[in-house]
């Protein structure tokens, strides 16, 4: 059994170069890939495109933002920054933070920058970290269970933090779910919701994958401080 899965490692590292998708869609990288690989390597991408989606609403919502970037930047060239498969593991303008670390800055009171960017580097930063900064899996590829579940929780404490940190003038540092004409629009809360449903059911496979358990924590949403991923 051993053999035969070192041989089809060997196979699929030598051809991988070299092998295109059949009409079925079917990839030779596959064969190196359980079902729990290829049902994470779909939440990856659900999760990949609805971050997207957030980070482009946001800016919609906040132009004022996008002003504050250098100069030249643009809203695909945010969206290249944080969504290419060269993303970087800091930012200058975010004192070389990322992740978890430069969520903070959104909200802070002294921050000059674009904060819209702030919270989406840290948000894309923080779930990419929970998948160990991957864009897909293979075989010998693992998840800890613990920092899916982390984000999850961290995602519940930002959509929270977003709706009611205010600055000193008692304004939103970020604008998002608001009322139009009496409709109130929650796009930006369902949006949260579905990437908190993933997070929480990624974390609830892998722990019944492994058979580990997931610590939970009694974590306020008000909070500033965040878990650990």
């Amino acid at each position: 059994m051993i053999y035969r899965l070192c041989a089809s490692l060997l196979l699929v590292a030598l051809l991988s170069g070299c092998a295109t998708n059949s009409p079925s869609g079917f990839k030779l990288s596959n064969l190196a890939k359980t079902e729990i690989d290829s049902v994470t390597d779909m939440h990856i991408r659900e999760v990949r495109k609805l971050s997207q989606e957030l980070m482009v609403k946001l800016y919609k919502r906040n132009p004022r933002e996008l002003a504050k970037a250098p100069p030249g930047t643009t809203l695909e060239k945010r969206i290249e920054q944080l969504f290419s498969n060269t993303r970087a593991a800091g930012f200058r303008e975010l004192n070389n933070q990322d992740g978890v670390a430069a969520m903070p800055l959104a909200f802070d009171e002294n921050y000059q920058g674009d904060r819209v960017f702030a919270l989406m580097a840290g948000i894309s930063g923080m779930l990419h970290a929970s998948y160990n900064h991957k864009y897909e899996l293979f075989i010998l590829d693992e998840l800890d269970q613990q920092k899916l579940y982390n984000s999850a929780r961290n995602l519940e404490a930002i959509a929270w933090q977003l709706n009611n940190r205010r600055d000193t003038g008692n304004d939103l540092y970020i604008l998002s779910n608001g009322t139009t004409n009496g409709i109130r629009n929650l796009s930006y809360e369902r949006i949260f919701g579905k990437l908190i449903s993933l997070q929480d059911m990624m974390a609830m496979l892998i722990a019944d994958s492994t058979n580990r358990t997931i610590t939970k924590v009694v974590h306020s949403a008000a909070s500033m401080t965040l878990l650990p991923i």
